[in-house]
């Protein structure tokens, strides 16, 4: 068996969460809170919140109902039936007794500059679409983590969105052909390896339409490309 104290310094297994309509906890309610609440909504999150004190737009949110209010103070029962916790206050003791109640439950918990208190880290995340780039230094440095993210943001531009979504709607074409495997496979990667992206940038449509009919067994025009993006 593991010795137990070595298994914070093991690296983390990356993992991806669907959030959608699953309930989540965060106690907190300053503007780190507010953060983590803005992308548990973006990824369909129910967000619950305890805090004494909420930003002005956490008040908003509970306004529009976007957010439900639990109460100003910290109880177990709040975490009854619960997927995941966010502590994000600033009295670490008072972080440190929900991390341990959380992992009595068996629930995800995040206890923000709080890393021993984790059971799970949330990485920079850079999104582009459904592509999704997430940097992270296993809680050593979130700041390395948001610089790397940022000279992503750069290298990796809307155009993947753009490639993604017509992609996405080719494949079910191309795989409805019946081709074999190593056929299909041939075809993705040549897409992918072409210079694909460069059309997408200038909104070449014509040229884009080119490239993809050099590469897949049947036609298709600028407006069949421009159709792809209007399908999303």
């Amino acid at each position: 068996m593991k010795d137990p104290e070595n298994l914070k310094s093991m690296p983390y297994y990356p993992i991806l969460v669907d959030l959608q309509g699953k309930e989540v906890v965060v106690i907190g309610g300053g503007t780190v809170a507010q953060r983590k609440i803005e992308t548990l909504l973006e990824y369909g999150a129910v967000v619950n919140v305890v805090s004494r004190q909420l930003t002005p737009m956490l008040n908003r949110y509970l306004e529009e109902g976007k957010i439900k209010f639990l109460g100003e103070e910290f109880r177990e029962s709040y975490l009854n039936g619960v997927f995941m916790v966010i502590a994000s206050t600033d009295d670490a003791s008072l972080n440190h007794r929900i991390s341990q109640e959380a992992s009595k439950k068996g629930i995800l918990i995040n206890a923000v500059d709080q890393p021993s208190d984790c059971n799970f880290i949330v990485p920079a995340i850079l999104r582009r679409g459904d592509l999704l780039i997430a940097v992270s230094t296993s809680g050593k440095s979130p700041a390395i983590a948001k610089k790397v993210k940022e000279d992503l943001e750069d290298q990796f531009g809307l155009e993947y969105e753009t490639l993604l979504v017509i992609m996405g709607n080719l494949r079910k074409e191309v795989l409805s052909r019946g081709l074999s495997q190593d056929e299909n496979s041939r075809i993705f990667h040549d897409i992918v390896d072409s210079h694909i992206l460069e059309a997408i940038r200038r909104e070449d449509w014509n040229e884009v339409a080119s490239i993809l009919t050099e590469k897949i067994p049947f036609q298709l025009s600028s407006d069949d490309v421009v159709n792809y993006l209007k399908a999303e």
